[in-house]
């Protein structure tokens, strides 16, 4: 097995994973820019099961500004996009983000804890309809999203991993 097939496999793998509400989902992969635990540059993310939701709790650092002691936008949608990823695992099938649209209702500032939550609010077909919101201390909603997410299937990414571009859905 090659490398790429070794990443797929792993990454595979978060999708068969039988969790709890109080689970904490697995990675994407190591180097994920969301959530891997061995990406210098990355966000960490964890994010755990409750119910039909995903949650995460999440504190953007320096590593992360914008305008001074605020999260850069695309360091916010790059969250929300991952946590996204992590609902595909309560739907158990592999899916690329189609679009993605963020609100932002106010400031995301730095060092400031903040909850996500994510869900999927509906499927048509291959396509999958999901919401998230992210929540400071006080309950106020800093920003709200959704996408669009198109299933595919797990070798859609096979060539992606091994350094040639996938086929677009």
């Amino acid at each position: 097995m090659s490398e790429a097939d070794g990443v797929l496999a792993d990454w595979a793998a978060g999708f068969n994973h039988r969790s709890t509400a109080a689970d904490v989902l697995p990675a994407h992969h190591p180097e994920c820019l969301g959530c891997g635990p061995d990406n210098a540059h990355g966000h960490h993310l964890q994010v755990r099961r409750a119910g039909e939701r995903v949650v995460s709790e999440h504190v953007f650092d320096a590593r992360h500004v914008g305008a001074p002691g605020i999260a850069h936008g695309g360091a916010v949608a790059t969250v929300v996009d991952d946590l996204f990823g992590f609902v595909l695992y309560l739907v158990g099938e592999p899916a690329v983000t189609r679009h993605l649209e963020v609100d932002y209702h106010a400031p995301v500032l730095l060092q400031r804890r903040y909850v996500l939550e994510a869900r999927l609010e509906r499927r048509e077909g291959r396509k999958l309809f999901v919401e998230a919101t992210g929540t400071d201390d006080a309950g106020n909603t800093a920003f709200t999203a959704k996408a669009l997410f198109v299933v595919v299937p797990l070798q859609h990414f096979a060539g992606a991993a091994a350094g040639d571009p996938p086929v677009a859905p």
